[in-house]
């Protein structure tokens, strides 16, 4: 029998579902983004296509199993981050759009970094034995980490690329030393403010109408990495009582990513490469 040289990126037929529908309506992004001549959500388009199949290339590189439930929150935050949210404007439009994506974006690094170690905290050759506590105490260490790149990478794009990454705050007050005249380090109370106008190099004056003062990024760099860890929480405590209870339980496992053995990994290669002669 010939083999058809198909790829199986996913056996969940839950995911599989999900993973056709996604890269179909990437599909339909991509040339309706084309057919206005809009090239960059081509561009992006194109990348999502192949972000898809991440979650499958990082367990087989890893030679873990994810969990369906797992793999399809990646898929459909891959999907909601990109085509969502920077083509259909999803950022701008829906409240809390982006405060949402952050919160799953530490709920599942929070997974791959609990993976990992897991993974060597059963691997017969390193000596490293972490207990529950500490295993979970990494996990969520890894995904804040994450966390915190991805600031270092929203600043970097609007301090090189002259973007906006780094979303804009309206507060009516602040405190600030650089206004302390007495140069005390005293921290001057400013509040009530109604407005901010910007004085041009020219001399001309335009109010921005904001109702406030804009500050610039510091106030959703914080909220960002505040529900990042409370997602990198949450999966940490599932994690904590998944390896405490050693296994147990229905809910968990949906979320824990599994070490194959070296037995498993055979049979799933085996069953991959009978799907891909079928296929």
């Amino acid at each position: 029998m010939k083999r058809s040289g198909k790829k199986v990126w996913y056996s969940h037929r839950g995911t599989v579902i999900v993973f056709i529908i996604l890269r179909a309506l990437v599909v339909l992004t991509g040339v309706l983004s084309a057919l206005r001549g809009d090239y960059e959500s081509v561009f992006i388009s194109v990348i999502t296509f192949f972000l898809l199949l991440l979650p499958s290339i990082i367990s087989r590189k890893l030679r873990i199993e994810l969990p369906s439930t797992l793999e399809i929150i990646l898929l459909c935050f891959i999907f909601a981050s990109t085509i969502l949210g920077e083509i259909n404007k999803f950022y701008v439009r829906v409240p809390h759009w982006d405060t949402v994506l952050h919160t799953i974006n530490g709920f599942c690094f929070a997974a791959i970094g609990f993976s990992l170690v897991d993974m060597l905290n059963r691997h017969e050759r390193v000596s490293l034995r972490l207990s529950p506590l500490f295993l979970a105490i990494v996990a969520f260490c890894f995904s804040m980490t994450i966390g915190v790149l991805w600031e270092f990478y929203e600043y970097a794009g609007d301090r090189f690329f002259v973007l906006d990454m780094q979303k804009d705050t309206v507060i009516n007050e602040f405190n600030s030393v650089s206004l302390d005249e007495t140069q005390n380090n005293i921290p001057i109370h400013v509040s009530d403010i109604t407005d901010v106008a910007v004085i041009h190099s020219d001399g001309s004056t335009q109010a921005l109408g904001l109702g406030g003062y804009l500050d610039v990024g510091i106030h959703d760099t914080m909220k960002d990495l505040l529900v990042n860890m409370v997602g990198a929480v949450v999966f940490s405590t599932i994690g904590y009582c998944f390896v405490k209870q050693k296994g147990k339980g229905k809910f968990a496992p949906r979320f824990i990513p599994r070490v194959l053995t070296d037995g498993e990994q055979e049979e799933n290669r085996e069953t991959k490469e009978e799907q891909d002669i079928t296929g």
